[in-house]
């Protein structure tokens, strides 16, 4: 008899139970492998996102409902737009401790043909700019033209293509890399590009502004602070001198997301542990029953001249492979779902949500795969003791 092959030949035999086994830690896989992932993707969205902020400052005005809007615009894509005077730059740059600053404006488009939603449209200053130009930068190495946009990620326009807003065709010159946030879903212009549109618009009869010009408006302005200067000071400075201005810390304005996407790592984490602590007792015990119930087959096997140790081993065996099966399959099943439904599962937490890249995700694999295998191996073990500890004579008489 070729021992080597028993093991393979009761994994088969054994349908019922087999199966059983490797549903257990399937379960524990999952539940491993997509829990890294899931918190992992949370925590780079954020990342990401305050790393595209890029400012120590962000200056709303005072009916946007503070870092709200802003925070539905950058997380969620929702479009929106929301405009101040202009002259408050004066009033911004004229304040201790202001190192640069810079203007943004936005808008939403009517419609566009690369959707069938409406998209946000955000315009910088090409000249001042120093939050998003490093991004696109990424993308596009270029001064962008009056003609000229970038589109995230997420939109299906191509480069070269052209994209018709408020009746104006734009020539997409960049595409940039995914964020995991509502950035995705935007268009990015010069200031001189949105303050068009906004008369384009009003010439299609699309009411924007009540009796500002375009060239009297910004939208929001980015402040960067000296080192050295409290910027939490130069907030309260803003907010108390300028009525109609809400300044907030960028910092700041991520701490709720922050707060929520804790939250919601902590929970995944509890629950991991959880079922990782109920599948381990299980599977040990299924381990620990069946082999109770093998105890004729393991004492024929005596019988025929198979050492104890060999049985050890034969039983050790049969918990590995069921083990590679079990964790290779979890982590297919849970890297398909992860990765397909990545875009849903972002729009559905209403939180930046960004996707490891390979080689973060082959670790969490690796991690998986030893830690699934290794559990099913201990268990094997404890199998393997109580196998090999069978009385032949005994069952034999029985």
């Amino acid at each position: 008899m070729n021992i080597a092959k028993l093991p393979l030949k009761n994994i088969i035999s054994y349908k019922k139970r087999t199966i059983g086994l490797i549903l257990i830690l399937v379960i524990l896989t999952m539940s491993l492998f997509g829990g890294s992932i899931f918190i992992k993707s949370l925590n780079n969205g954020l990342d990401s996102l305050n790393e595209r902020l890029g400012a120590d400052i962000i200056v709303l005005p005072k009916d946007a409902e503070s870092e709200v809007d802003l925070q539905n615009l950058l997380l969620q894509g929702t479009p929106g737009y929301f405009y101040m005077d202009k002259s408050i730059l004066n009033d911004l740059e004229s304040i201790e401790g202001v190192d640069r600053i810079s203007a943004q404006y936005f808008l939403v488009s009517a419609n566009a043909d690369c959707c069938s939603v409406k998209v946000q449209i955000i315009g910088f200053d090409e000249e001042t700019d120093f939050t998003i130009k490093p991004w696109l930068n990424e993308s596009y190495q270029g001064v962008l033209k009056d003609d000229e946009i970038i589109v995230g990620s997420m939109l299906s326009t191509k480069v070269g293509h052209t994209l018709k807003l408020y009746g104006k065709e734009f020539l997409v010159v960049g595409k940039l890399e995914k964020t995991g946030t509502g950035l995705d879903t935007a268009v990015y212009t010069t200031g001189d590009t949105v303050k068009t549109l906004i008369e384009a618009a009003e010439d299609k009869g699309i009411s924007i502004l009540s009796k500002q010009s375009p060239d009297d408006v910004i939208s929001s302005v980015y402040i960067d602070v000296k080192d050295g200067y409290d910027i939490d000071t130069i907030v309260s400075d803003i907010n108390l001198n300028n009525s109609e201005v809400k300044a907030v810390r960028a910092r700041t304005m991520m701490t709720s997301t922050s707060d929520r996407l804790g939250i919601i790592s902590s929970a995944i984490s509890f629950f991991v542990k959880i079922i990782w602590a109920f599948a381990a007792i299980i599977l040990i015990a299924a381990f620990y029953i069946i082999t109770g119930e093998r105890k004729k087959e393991f004492a024929a096997l005596r019988v025929i001249g198979v050492s104890r140790k060999k049985l050890g081993v034969l039983v050790m065996s049969e918990a590995i492979i069921i083990g590679i099966i079990g964790s290779v399959f979890g982590i297919i099943i849970t890297g398909a779902f992860m990765y397909s439904f990545s875009v849903l599962i972002g729009t559905r937490l209403d939180l930046p949500y960004l996707l490891p890249g390979v080689v973060t995700t082959t670790y969490y694999i690796l991690v998986t795969f030893i830690s699934v295998v290794l559990l099913g191996t201990i268990s094997g073990l404890i199998s393997a003791y109580r196998a090999v500890s069978v009385d032949t004579a005994r069952i034999l008489r029985e």
